[in-house]
């Protein structure tokens, strides 16, 4: 009997760390059905998002694809939410960049530059795992809904304002986030500014927000924001093939080789000189995906009446980035606007997450050249119409009648 106990407690204890153990042996085809629907439509998605958000961190656009290839498979053994779509965000993904770039030039030493968010990602990695194994999750609690809204309404419109390079055409740019030096840098290079840029730039903006407003009057069409992404990449990659748009000032993404995750285990040795860069990345990047992910883990939760625990997603979040810092990923969380998608269009497990990340892998194996003539503006596109959607004015106004010290904060 105290054999089949000692068993009993293995299995549950394997089954709290490893929850694909327990839904895994109930999966039906039904399931299937809904979760390869969603993966299908979130990958989408992920695809304009994976290297917009890379070009946000002034990474190679490969990088942000390979960050939606290893980590979600990782996820789906380690996570207990059936709604988080796992991928890199623009918040993070702006810090990052923010941070490292302000030791390491990401255009002077590009593959130290590279290397060190491998590193912030191993180490992230290793923070939120701990966090989670001694069952600390209760520190993501401190986190007041004020100061996360605050928060990232304001990373909103420092991003939307970086973005303002890839609308211009402008070639050069602060690294620097503050809006002062974003400002400053913008009308010291205004002889860079190209009107044809702009206006291709506007029109895409507004199609973006068209599929947005046509979803919102119609909730059937839930998956027209999903695919208006890509359909703006492929749609702005043949017109900038056709037109020869580096010609007239629209900017492209350039070479993009196929293949999958190179191994970047060497890559990861810890060096002295950049401690400092490297703590402030990990505590800060830690935190700020921790709080993402869990947030919108369960507030879609809520609306399904079910349970995620913190602790559990603060492991699954370390593994997945330890893992995936040795597959040349950089940090991943479970962004909004991927998880909605993925919540909205019916899925009932986190395998659509191995979904979305066989797509992934076909894109990376036969398609990512495609993807060389696509301009530099519709990624920014892409990244404004998201983060217009991360200011929540409605929220603030609430804040402001209800608490107006939580409005301050």
């Amino acid at each position: 009997m105290e054999h089949q106990s000692g068993f009993a407690a293995a299995g549950s204890l394997a089954k709290y760390f490893v929850p694909v153990l327990e839904w895994a042996p109930k999966y039906t085809l039904a399931k299937l059905q809904a979760d390869l629907l969603a993966g299908i439509t979130i990958a989408s998605l992920a695809v304009p998002q994976g290297i917009s958000y890379a070009r946000l961190a002034n990474l190679h656009p490969i990088v942000g694809l390979y960050s939606s290839f290893v980590p979600p498979l990782v996820y789906v053994v380690f996570g207990s939410s059936t709604n988080l779509a796992v991928g890199n965000t623009a918040a993070v993904s702006l810090f990052l960049g923010s941070v490292i770039g302000s030791e390491i030039s990401p255009l002077e030493s590009p593959e130290l530059y590279k290397h060190m968010f491998f590193k912030a990602a191993f180490f992230t990695g290793i923070f939120e795992a701990t966090l989670g194994i001694f069952r600390l999750g209760i520190l993501v609690e401190f986190f007041s809904r004020s100061t996360i809204t605050g928060f990232m309404g304001g990373t909103a419109i420092v991003v939307i304002m970086q973005q303002l390079k890839g609308v211009l055409g402008m070639r050069h740019f602060t690294t620097k986030t503050d809006v002062v030096s974003v400002l400053g840098s913008i009308i010291s290079h205004r002889e860079e500014w190209r009107w044809e840029s702009a206006v291709f730039g506007t029109c895409l903006v507004i199609l973006l927000l068209l599929c947005r407003h046509m979803r919102a009057k119609v909730p059937r069409l839930f998956w027209l924001p999903a695919i208006a992404p890509l359909l703006v990449v492929v749609l702005g990659g043949l017109f900038a093939y056709l037109i020869h748009a580096e010609d007239h000032g629209i900017l492209i993404v350039g070479t993009v080789n196929k293949g999958l995750n190179p191994i970047s285990i060497s890559h990861l040795k810890f060096e002295s000189k950049y401690h400092g860069v490297l703590l402030k990345a990990v505590l800060i990047s830690g935190f700020l995906a921790l709080s993402e992910g869990i947030a919108v883990g369960r507030s879609l939760a809520t609306m399904k009446n079910e349970q995620v625990d913190g602790n559990k997603e603060m492991i699954a979040f370390g593994m997945m980035n330890i893992i995936g810092s040795c597959f040349s990923c950089y940090l991943t969380t479970g962004p909004f606007s991927r998880s909605a998608v993925n919540f909205h269009a019916g899925c009932k497990t986190a395998m659509s997450n191995v979904v979305m990340s066989m797509c992934i892998m076909v894109v990376l194996l036969f398609l990512a050249p495609l993807f060389k003539y696509t301009p530099l503006v519709a990624l920014s596109a892409i990244i404004i119409v998201a983060m217009i959607g991360l200011i929540k004015f409605e929220e603030a106004h609430r804040l402001l009648e209800v608490d107006k010290f939580d409005f301050v904060i």
